[in-house]
């Protein structure tokens, strides 16, 4: 019998309305300890029921209820919670628009309003309820919550057996209740950082209203994971790509704590890494020194295989697919060298998943495919094991820290799996990649020694395959250009440019192009995600 808990056994059901903030609110619920997934607004019942959830989250949407039939209970048209959601005898938490489709289909009213309500507002509590008990600041008489707003319908009947139980200057309905159906709505977004209450609010709706302990921790992740991967391994050897990246890294020493010498990790020499990153890998992972982990490690030259295949490809969708069965087709050849290596580990995270509409239940449109989302191709004989598929990037790096890899490691920068494949717009040659690997090592050396490097999420150098004039002491130059990009993150589902400093900005741009002849002008990417996406292709 397991020593640990099912730590998938209380969880809560987000069902997604095309909220930018959705990705926010899971990550807030595994902040507090408890296991969520995001599903689709029209999940299907059955599946619904099979999820079995202890409490249903509607997220806010971009579309409104009062367009068409929107919301109703016979009407044709989509973007309302399905009925069963009402049925389930669990809790229900409508968040902005989730608050309005649950009002509409309960017998309530919206409209859409005069003045629209978008940032900082106080909310005014006007009854107490189990939800909003005791968070007013932490001070019961305080009768507000500062809150985020983003919303331009309201409620203005609230539907049989609520009470309102918040109101704001724009809003008389800004939260609602029926405490013995156990339903609440709240026009403001409790998952973003602006609601100073939102994450103890979001906490008494999972631990309080709900009844789930909080049993989403890191300890626990890495026993179940352990316990989950044995299962279905059993004695068969493991092939992993390490990468040097976070999640592979973590992955790496998940599985050897797992299963021991039944895994083998191959490092790919591709020709599109960073700068001494296999000697790298290695000092991090205490290769040939006394560790904890003991990884057999392989290191594959595929520098020219990798080139070859990628030349005249310019679609960065193509150089993807080239780089990854490129990948694949280098692990199933050295998984044919070892006797009994039926699996092929991939350290998919729950953004990947996403952001390839990869779930079994996803209708999100692909924003860009990653090469470890989706499977592996029918003639090979590998069986695919992702241990990380459910956890998003701050996770990973805490069951890092649990299992004992260093600082340093966990909270690398992350890399992509492509490399600088992704990072040289249009063809890649190797002409552009050893400008670009100088390049990328000047900008983060920089960062490290400004002490900036840990105050980002995520920084790199970006090659343009154009040609800009310059003037290096009374010489003409027309060379390449570099693109730096740095952000600022907690998910990776969204992000904020890093406002880095000018004099900073301009000691790194100075020493790429007096460094390396190639390089003529330096410039920095102030674009946010979204709209943009972090890498450039």
């Amino acid at each position: 019998m397991s020593s640990y808990p099912d730590i998938h056994q209380e969880k809560i059901l987000i069902l997604d309305f095309g909220s930018q903030y959705t990705q926010l609110i899971a990550r807030r619920l595994r902040e507090t300890g408890v296991y969520c997934e995001i599903l689709p607004y029209d999940l299907k019942e059955e599946r619904a029921r099979e999820y079995s959830p202890m409490g249903i989250i509607l997220s806010g949407g971009p579309e409104s209820v009062t367009e068409s039939n929107a919301g109703s209970k016979t009407g044709s048209e989509t973007l309302a919670a399905p009925e069963y959601v009402f049925e389930l005898g669990v809790p229900v938490l409508g968040i902005c628009y989730g608050m309005q489709t649950m009002a509409k289909q309960l017998g309530g009213e919206v409209e859409g309003s005069d003045k629209s309500e978008f940032g900082y507002a106080r909310v005014e509590v006007i009854s107490d309820s189990a939800l909003i008990s005791e968070l007013r600041d932490g001070v019961i008489t305080n009768p507000y919550l500062d809150v985020w707003m983003s919303h331009g319908d309201k409620v203005v009947k609230a539907p049989p057996g609520f009470s309102v139980i918040g109101r704001s200057d724009n809003t008389d309905i800004a939260a609602m209740a029926d405490e013995k159906r156990r339903f609440y709505g709240l026009q403001f977004h409790p998952e973003v950082n602006h609601t100073l209450q939102g994450a103890g609010l979001l906490d008494r709706f999972i631990k309080v209203v709900c009844g789930c302990q909080a049993l989403w921790t890191p300890s626990n992740i890495v026993d179940d994971i352990i316990t989950q991967v044995r299962e279905q391994v059993g004695t068969s050897k493991v092939i992993l790509g390490l990468s040097g990246g976070v999640d592979s890294s973590v992955l790496a020493a998940l599985l050897a704590r797992a299963i021991g010498d039944q895994l083998t990790c191959v490092f790919v020499d591709n020709g599109l890494l960073r700068r001494d990153e296999s000697a790298q890998v290695n000092a991090m992972m205490g290769l040939g020194t006394e560790n904890t982990f003991a990884l057999n490690m392989i290191t594959v030259a595929a520098e020219d295989k990798f080139l070859t295949r990628l030349a005249g490809v310019t679609d960065p969708e193509e150089k993807r697919k080239v780089i990854g069965n490129t990948f694949i087709d280098i692990f199933d050849e050295e998984a044919s060298r070892i006797q009994g290596a039926d699996f092929l580990a991939q350290g998919t995270i729950y953004p990947d998943v996403i952001e390839s509409a990869g779930h079994k239940d996803g209708k999100a449109h692909v924003i860009k495919s990653h090469h470890n989302v989706g499977g592996l191709p029918d003639y090979m004989k590998l069986k695919l094991v992702e241990p990380l598929r459910e956890l998003f990037k701050d996770e990973v790096r805490k069951i890092g820290l649990e299992l004992g890899l260093t600082r340093e490691m966990v909270f690398r920068h992350p890399f992509p799996g492509p490399g600088l494949g992704v990072r040289i717009l249009g063809e890649v040659k190797k002409e552009y990649a050893d400008l670009l690997r100088r390049a990328d090592h000047i900008f983060l050396e920089e960062l490290r020694a400004a002490g900036l490097y840990d105050k980002v999420s995520q920084a790199f150098a970006v090659f343009l395959p154009v040609r800009s004039v310059g003037v290096v002491g009374d010489a003409r130059r027309y060379e390449y250009v570099i693109a730096l990009r740095a952000v600022e993150t907690i998910d990776f589902m969204t992000a904020r440019w890093a406002h880095l400093p000018y004099d900073f900005l301009e000691t790194v741009s100075g020493r790429i192009i007096n460094e390396i002849e190639g390089i003529s002008r330096v410039t920095y990417d102030i674009s946010s995600k979204p709209p943009a996406t972090i890498e450039w292709e």
